[in-house]
């Protein structure tokens, strides 16, 4: 008999249970933000590159630079989890580069919000395999990659450039909810989404009650 898959509101009883608390980094454009979680796994929950306020990060800039307090970029919450979600500490540059830009001749900043996870990781260099399992519980995946995030990891002189490829919903079905779940971390499961850098899958997942 299967054993039903928790939701997320689940996972938002479990934080608020064990007392994690939200935390907030906010740079201004051109600046570097910097998430740390000194225990547990970052998980961004909110992101916003752009402006929604006249005051922060309005020094010695023009009326004009601050005026548009309704400077949303839809995919920053995205392109933060991307890059941060599942690691200890991360560094993302508020830049354009990065987000691209939401409001032109707008001087910018990047507000971000995001809570400390309780979890466990796994790491599975290209062309292996291995086993994630829960002890008490069941398995609930929070972050998945397969590509390349850092050059440390899995390094390889093919370690090439950074690139990411999500994989949460395809884990989220075939692990959410299991004790043991095998991944292999093969192009062959998971296509190529960067040719000629060698890659690695990325899990945080955490052990939740099960029926």
């Amino acid at each position: 008999m299967l054993v039903p898959k928790p939701s997320w509101i689940t996972l938002l009883l479990f934080l608020c249970q064990h007392g994690v608390m939200g935390r907030n980094a906010l740079v201004c454009e051109d600046d570097t933000a910097n998430l740390l979680c000194p225990t547990g796994y970052i998980k961004v929950s909110e992101a916003n590159y752009g402006r929604t306020d006249r005051t922060i990060c309005s020094e010695e800039k023009p009326e004009s630079q601050i005026s548009n307090v309704h400077c949303i970029q839809e995919t920053s919450l995205h392109k933060m989890s991307l890059r941060c979600d599942g690691k200890k500490s991360c560094s993302v540059p508020a830049k354009n580069s990065i987000f691209s830009d939401p409001c032109h001749g707008i001087y910018k900043y990047l507000d971000v919000t995001y809570e400390c996870i309780p979890s466990k990781r796994a790491v599975i260099c290209e062309h292996n395999q291995n086993e994630i399992s829960c002890d008490t519980g069941v398995i609930l995946i929070q972050y998945a990659n397969y590509g390349r995030r850092d050059r440390i990891t899995c390094p390889n002189q093919h370690a090439g450039h950074d690139c990411y490829s999500s994989q949460i919903k395809r884990l989220q079905l075939s692990c959410n909810g299991r004790r043991t779940c095998t991944l292999f971390a093969s192009n062959s499961v998971f296509g190529d989404p960067c040719y000629g850098t060698f890659k690695y899958l990325e899990v945080t997942y955490s052990c939740e009650p099960g029926d």
